[in-house]
């Protein structure tokens, strides 16, 4: 089964800090985390492309992934950022596009999970932001809270050109085994045809230390039902799933939970959803 790794990251901190890996817990992190490891994991675990996406709100940061992209073998895809708010987003995607590596450019993300506006997603300027990114051809990654999936649905309604794509599951309480309100947030996102959803992060999301295939489960299985094979895709979210799971331990698990798929339904969440969505077709996707 050919693999597309639809959630991973890189830094280095010796170019930039990345403030969010804060506190003990998340000290394993607090290191450089290179294009070379990233080939050694996927390697390993037999990957054919990745999407390399975001991890700080800052503007410097995407060009830096696009010239990864560039210089890779395996990225196919970039999901960067772009202030959104910003009066001339267009500009500034078309600006991006010019860069080496600009053509990897797929998609944009912005730390929502951080906004305190439990709205943010649904304001005028994001809005008409997330119309110009819908206009460039790019399709838009969400990274919410599960008590943000409403706001993010009624951006999703709003801009029913764009596609959406749920990050995480939404991040739902693994660790304390509750599934509502996320279930029911979550099922009317997936409602909206303008939107997929990456099986990814969900270790992190558990129990770090005791976590099994069964706690991840009953949160699988209702996005399979939500979203069908069709608009669900495979993501490591590797080096954070770290924490809780090396890159090999999460792709055998994410192969546990869709066993019971067919063998297309199983070709289109390791690998067709994520190169329908980001257009990886030819160089690095296959």
């Amino acid at each position: 089964m050919t693999i597309v790794d639809a959630h991973h990251h890189l830094w280095d901190l010796t170019v930039r800090d990345q403030e969010w890996i804060d506190g003990p817990r998340l000290a394993p992190l607090r290191r450089s985390f290179v294009l070379a490891d990233l080939k050694a994991e996927t390697r390993a675990a037999d990957v054919a492309a990745t999407v390399l996406v975001e991890t700080v709100n800052v503007a410097e940061e995407t060009p830096e992934l696009l010239a990864l992209a560039a210089e890779s073998d395996v990225i196919g895809a970039v999901v960067g950022w772009t202030d959104l708010t910003a009066p001339n987003v267009a500009d500034a995607l078309d600006a991006l596009r010019s860069l080496p590596g600009g053509g990897f450019l797929r998609g944009i993300r912005h730390q929502v999970q951080g906004e305190t506006d439990p709205d943010w997603l649904t304001r005028p300027d994001v809005l008409r932001g997330l119309r110009a990114v819908a206009a460039a051809g790019l399709v838009y990654d969400l990274v919410v809270l599960p008590h943000q999936l409403p706001a993010a649905t009624r951006a999703a309604d709003a801009v029913p050109g764009l596609t959406f794509v749920l990050d995480h599951l939404g991040k739902p309480p693994i660790a304390s085994a509750q599934r509502e309100p996320w279930a029911e947030h979550l099922r009317a996102l997936a409602a909206l045809p303008n939107t997929v959803c990456k099986l990814s992060g969900m270790v992190t999301e558990a129990d770090w230390e005791s976590w099994t295939v069964d706690d991840l489960r009953p949160y699988a299985d209702t996005v399979i039902d939500a979203f069908g094979p069709r608009r669900l895709m495979f993501g490591s979210d590797w080096p954070v799933c770290t924490l809780a799971a090396g890159y090999g331990e999460v792709v055998r698990s994410a192969g546990e939970l869709t066993a019971e798929l067919t063998q297309a339904e199983q070709a289109e969440v390791w690998a067709g959803t994520a190169r329908r969505v980001y257009r990886m077709t030819g160089t690095h996707a296959d």
